[in-house]
């Protein structure tokens, strides 16, 4: 299963929602989507803009777990 940590890159950036929205250019409820790992799928080119917003790796954004 991947994990989206999306909120804990935030929360470390001191970054809302709305202000990351802004920068990716993305809606809030499509980032909200994410954040809450209700996603089935993300684009490169957003994961590469949410990279450069919060100045981190695609790494520390996905995490892959084992299903249990």
């Amino acid at each position: 299963m991947i994990v989206i940590n999306l909120d804990v890159m935030m929360a470390r950036r001191k970054m809302s929602l709305g202000e990351l929205s802004e920068k990716v250019g993305i809606t809030l409820a499509n980032l909200s989507i994410l954040k809450n790992n209700k996603a089935k799928a993300i684009r490169f080119s957003t994961l590469d803009a949410i990279c450069r917003a919060l100045d981190c790796k695609v790494e520390d954004i996905l995490e892959y777990k084992e299903d249990p």
